[in-house]
Order: structure tokens, then C-alpha cells, then sequence
């Protein structure tokens, strides 16, 4: 073989080429948990891409895209445009203000508030400045604001508002230098503490030198953000993204998802999902940038109902969501088709069962029946007018898994949910489906340009994911054993995923690890896809958790879709009009929850017991079968705590709080 040899001889050299002609810093090691430190890239003959910082993707954008809109904003009832040539300047003096506040190199400025054109120029400025940008949940507590801003050693923190600069006033920090806050007037002007305006200003102090100096020494291999995981079990580790990580895979996974460049055609999305979780930082931020993408703000109050109000204005060419969003998009839809009269609710229930069939039979290029046609002109356009996705046609979903119910429901929509897979020691997306990759309930193929493996395959072929790629973080600042937990001592990342992958490539998540339950009689049980099943199987329930690890048999903790008070965003008594419906088919009058918890409703339980009854009949084996179960007073939230900011379900929290339930199950 002495053409494939002498093939990958020059591969091997083209590759040191590359590393030779980029500007790297020293590193002797593919991870580090230093802010400071630097790493060996992941570069092999599949991704042998030239490596490059944050600053030098966005000058590549801005002579591309300059006169593009970058950035739109609704102050009143007017959308404010910002160009990508403007977006750069503004990060440019930004980064000048963080400087004249004293930033220090590999510092971090925290971000805590809501997405907005102002979130973005902050985090792209303090990369421009040489410092970290970190962002801060707003659902979190004030200590947990805290704990990241001491963690990344913040010099400084912009906040949205007063509600959010009040959580960091509630301690002293042992790096802060000031406090920029973006939003609102400033109730008193404490010292070191500055308007947008006033912060905006302070740049015109400093030079374009003394900026462009600070610019040019910094490298592709060294850390530009911290992405903090929301800390399901302990405290949140600070996850350590390099220029490199951020800038290859900005590139590389969205094309993967079929992202178009704007010389093609410009795409436009709208930003509404936290800023400080991977998913949307990557896919509204960083990738806005590379392919200079148009991204439009939300209002703050987004998930509390006016997130369709803001897509119907934008009408985005794509829309991302992580699975509960999409779940309540889909129980607003069945309630607003409930509500119909009789003849509209026949049709569009028509609609869908064709749309679903249609899709569920072919490929999505392949040719349509007359009956599809037909129902996707008299009744799914107009509800994708109504729903502002007119014009989209990439649907994403990501951050957790999701449920097939789900999938089926907006297949009859016409609707092709896109799954990713990842995390954000991956920069995001490892795994990405598209309209070029996409099989049902399968989160797609791996990146062009990473690689993965299974390990500790069973008999179903199903093992743990690894993952390596340019996307694999440097490391958790200051945690060196959790950093060494996550690789394999050939630098391969640990995903603690379960999978399977199909003979076409394509990757199924079959669970977590962390997540298996091990019975007493040490039968292993994945608890998802039961979970899922009996969701399925009763529209009456919003949340399901299966409980076993360590006991005799399997129980059930469940809840009960409600209605959602929209200034609190806590569960209400009041079931939602879905959950009214099931109640009524099967003959009982409970409209609230409290109608029918304690066994009141004897209804209800005799239907959640028969539903449990047909989920236990296709059990594999009498160890997989729930025995137990009870509906919880009330459904689980982010502001309850049994939900994280991207409303996954926080497994050991739930534990903790319905502990006396669940011993109840098991008392003899």
C-alpha cells in the first residue's frame, strides 16, 4: 500500500504544517485546569483546520457580513438592528471598558441576566479583553451566583437588572473590581457600579493599541469561557472552553445541522434559551457570528407565553429548544385544537394522522401522496403561521433526551425535530441530526471531524460514549481528579451516557450511568424509556421518576399536568385543559389536582393504575415492572428545584425532597 502510506505521510506533515504556521502557546498535556494554562490540540487528518481565536473568526465574519443585521432587539414596539460591523465595534469598546476597569488576563467577567444584544457584547469583549466570560444562570440562588463568580475569580459582573444585582450584593468578593448593570435605571449609585451607558464610555480611555496588543497575544489553545454544569449532584463544575473549542466547533456542528453561511443564505433565529448553558451559547452566539447569522432577542418573560409572540414578528428560518419547551408547545397546541369546533377539530385531527403516516413511511426529500399535499396546505400551514415557524425549516432539540410521544406529535405537524447530543465538556454537539442525517428517536451521527467510541459494550450493544474531537474541553478549573474522572488515560472523554449505534452510524441514547438503577436482586433497569412509556400511555402526567436502586422492586413518584402561574412560574392547583379532558373521559369532574391526590379521586387512580397495568404487560421482566406508585402534590419546576435551569429533571434533588414517599413504598 505505498500510495495510502505516502497519503497519509503528507496528511501527517500538511497537519504539522498547520500547528507550525498557527501561534499556540507551549503545552505539553491535552488538558489543564489552570485559567491560565494551555492544552495540545486534538488535530488528526480529520479535522486538520487551521486553529483560531474568537477575535480572528469574528474580523473573518465582519469582512464577509459587515453590512448583515447581527443583532435585533424590541425596546416598545420598535426592533433595533445592530450590523455585524457595528456588533464588532461595540464588542471593541467593551473590551476597552473591561480593561479601563482593570480586567485581568484569564479573569472572568460573570454575566448574569437575561439574553440580550448587550449579553452578547459583553461576552465577546471580555474575550477581546484577554479575560473568561462566565455566564450565571438567573434562575439561580444568590449563593450559587456567588459560588461562580469567586470560582472563576470575577473582576467584574454585568447584571440585567435589580433583582439580579441584589443576589450579588448579599456577599463580599474577594476579586471584584465593579458592576455594570444593562437593564432598568440604577436604584443608587453605589460605588465602582455603572449604567450600560457609563460602562460603554469608560472604553473611549483606552487606545485601539493598547486593545490590539492585548488581542495579538492571545492564543487558539488557551481558555476564553467558562460554562459552569448546573450541578445536578454537588457543587457546578467550571467547564474550560479554549478559543479553539468554540471557534471549530461554532463551524463544524452547525453545518452539520445544515447552518447555512449568509452568503448563501442569511438564517435567522431567535435567542431565548440560557445563555450560560452550552446549547444556546454556541448556537446563538458563537455560531451567529461564523456564519453571520441574525439573531433576535426574546422578551424576558419568553417561556412564561411570549416566545410565539416574538417568533411570529421574526418568523425564524431555524428554532432550537431543549424537550420541555417543545413538550409545552405541544400541550398548548393540543389545547388550542381542543377548543375548535367539531368539523375543525375533525380536520386538523385528519391532518395529523396523514402528516404522521406520510412522514413516519419516507424519507423527508421523497415525494408526498395528494392526500398530504392537501392536509398540509388546507390546515399544517396554517398552523405553522400561527406558531411564527412559516419560514423554518430546521427544527432543533437538545439538552436532554426527548420523548417519542413528542416526536410523533410534530411529525404530524410536518415538523422534523432535530435531535443533538453532547455536553458542554464537548463544546455542545458531538452527535448532530439534520436534514441530511436523521432517523426517528436517534440523536443523528457524530460531527465530521470527531470521532467516538463505546466501551464496555454489553450483549445489546450498548456501552458507554466517548467522545474526541477539537470540541473536548481543557478541563474543570481547578478540579484536578474530576478532571481525570472525565478522560481516559488516551484523552478520550467519558460521556456517562449509555448507547447503542446502528449500522449506518446513526447513535441511540438508551440512558445514563449515574442514572441505571441496580435492584436489590441486581437486575439493571435504564428508568427513561419506562418513564417515558407511562407518559405516553397517560396524558394526564407531566413528570414521571422511577425509583429502585438498591430496593426490592420499582416505584413511581408521579405529577399531574397543571397550569403554570405566569408571574411566578410555579405550578398551580389548577389542572391544565388537557388534564380536565382525560379527567372527563373517564368520567370524573376533578378540574384540580388537589380534586384527586390522597386517593380522592378514585376515578382517576383506577385509570393511572390500568394505564401502569399496560406499561407493566410489555415489561421484559417482573424486575422491570412498577409496583408502586403515588401522584405528588405538585408538579416539579425549576423554581421548585426538582427541575435545572434547562429543565432536566435533578434525579437526586427529587430523591432528597419526597424522601418519606418514597420510604413509604417500601416499608413492610
Amino acid at each position: 500500500l505505498p500510495n495510502l502510506s505516502a497519503k497519509m505521510s503528507s496528511e501527517k506533515k500538511s497537519i504539522e504544517e498547520v500547528l507550525a504556521g498557527a501561534e499556540l502557546a507551549p503545552a505539553q498535556c491535552l488538558w489543564t485546569t489552570e485559567a491560565s494554562g494551555s492544552v495540545q490540540l486534538r488535530m488528526d487528518e480529520l479535522c486538520p483546520e487551521q486553529p483560531i481565536t474568537v477575535h480572528q473568526m469574528f474580523t473573518n465574519s465582519v469582512q464577509k457580513y459587515g453590512k448583515l443585521t447581527a443583532l435585533a432587539s424590541k425596546r416598545g414596539n420598535k426592533w433595533e438592528k445592530v450590523t455585524f460591523s457595528e456588533y464588532y465595534h461595540l464588542s471593541r469598546m467593551a473590551a476597552k471598558g473591561f480593561l479601563k476597569l482593570g480586567l485581568e488576563q484569564f479573569h472572568s467577567v460573570a454575566i448574569l441576566g437575561f439574553n440580550s444584544a448587550e449579553w452578547f457584547i459583553a461576552a465577546v469583549g471580555t474575550v477581546f479583553a484577554g479575560g473568561i466570560m462566565a455566564g450565571i444562570y438567573t434562575t439561580n440562588s444568590p449563593d450559587a451566583c456567588l459560588y461562580v463568580a469567586k470560582d472563576s475569580r470575577a473582576n467584574v459582573i454585568v447584571v440585567e437588572n435589580q433583582k439580579q444585582l441584589d443576589k450579588i450584593l448579599q456577599d463580599k468578593l474577594p476579586h471584584l473590581k465593579a458592576i455594570v448593570q444593562y437593564s432598568g435605571s440604577l436604584k443608587e449609585k453605589l460605588p465602582n457600579f455603572y449604567s450600560w451607558e457609563e460602562f460603554m464610555g469608560l472604553g473611549l480611555e483606552v487606545s485601539d493599541q493598547e486593545l490590539d496588543e492585548v488581542i495579538s497575544s492571545q492564543k487558539a489553545n488557551q481558555c476564553c469561557a467558562l460554562i459552569y454544569t448546573s450541578g445536578t449532584t454537588g457543587s457546578p463544575k467550571g467547564v474550560m472552553l479554549s478559543h479553539d473549542n468554540i471557534t471549530w466547533t461554532a463551524h463544524h456542528a452547525s453545518r452539520a445541522g445544515d447552518m447555512q453561511p449568509a452568503e448563501i443564505r442569511q438564517e435567522s433565529l431567535v435567542s431565548y434559551l440560557p445563555l450560560s448553558h452550552i446549547a444556546a451559547q454556541i448556537y446563538d452566539l458563537w455560531t451567529g457570528i461564523q456564519w453571520g447569522e441574525q439573531v433576535s432577542f426574546a422578551q424576558p418573560d419568553a417561556l412564561k407565553g411570549s416566545l410565539v409572540d416574538t417568533l411570529r414578528e421574526v418568523t425564524p428560518t431555524a428554532h432550537m429548544g431543549v424537550p420541555r419547551v417543545w413538550e409545552k408547545i405541544m400541550e398548548k397546541i393540543k389545547e388550542g385544537i381542543s377548543r375548535c369546533g367539531y368539523m375543525k377539530r375533525k380536520l386538523v385531527t385528519w391532518a395529523m394522522s396523514v402528516s404522521l403516516e406520510a412522514n413516519q413511511r419516507l424519507t423527508k426529500d421523497e415525494e408526498k401522496s395528494f392526500l398530504f399535499t392537501l392536509a398540509d396546505s388546507l390546515v399544517l400551514q396554517k398552523l405553522h403561521a400561527e406558531l411564527g415557524i412559516s419560514n423554518c425549516v430546521k427544527f432543533f432539540s437538545g439538552a436532554a433526551p426527548i420523548g417519542n410521544e413528542t416526536l410523533q406529535f410534530f411529525l404530524g405537524l410536518n415538523i422534523w425535530l432535530y435531535e443533538a447530543y453532547g455536553m458542554s465538556e464537548s463544546s455542545g454537539p458531538h452527535f448532530m441530526s439534520g436534514p441530511k442525517a436523521y432517523r426517528f428517536s436517534s440523536c443523528g451521527k457524530v460531527v465530521p471531524g470527531c470521532r467516538y467510541k463505546l466501551v464496555n459494550v454489553d450483549a445489546d450493544g450498548i456501552g458507554e460514549v466517548c467522545f474526541w474531537g477539537r470540541n473536548v474541553f481543557m478541563g474543570f478549573l481547578n478540579l484536578e481528579d474530576k478532571t481525570k474522572e472525565a478522560l481516559d488515560e488516551d484523552g478520550w472523554l467519558r460521556s456517562g451516557d449509555l448507547g447503542k449505534v446502528d449500522e449506518d452510524g446513526f447513535l441511540y441514547i438508551t440512558g445514563r450511568i449515574k442514572e441505571l438503577i441496580i435492584t436489590a436482586g441486581g437486575e439493571n433497569v435504564a428508568p427513561l424509556s419506562i418513564e417515558d412509556a407511562v407518559k405516553q400511555e397517560l396524558p394526564i402526567i407531566s413528570n414521571a421518576m422511577l425509583i429502585g436502586d438498591k430496593r426490592k422492586f420499582l416505584s413511581m413518584l408521579l405529577t399531574l399536568k397543571c397550569t403554570i402561574n405566569p408571574e411566578t412560574t410555579e405550578p398551580t392547583d389548577i389542572l391544565s385543559l388537557g388534564a380536565v379532558e382525560f379527567c372527563q373521559r373517564h368520567g370524573s369532574q376533578s378540574t384540580k389536582v388537589s380534586d384527586i391526590i390522597g386517593g380522592k379521586d378514585k376515578i382517576v387512580y383506577q385509570s393511572i393504575e390500568e394505564g401502569i397495568a399496560r406499561v407493566n404487560s410489555k415489561a421484559t421482566s417482573n424486575a422491570q415492572r412498577i409496583q408502586k406508585w403515588t401522584i405528588i402534590g405538585k408538579d416539579f419546576s425549576i423554581v421548585g428545584g426538582e427541575l435545572g435551569p434547562t429543565m432536566k429533571l435533578r434525579r437526586p434533588v427529587v430523591l432528597q425532597m419526597y424522601h418519606s414517599e418514597i420510604e413509604s413504598f417500601y416499608r413492610e
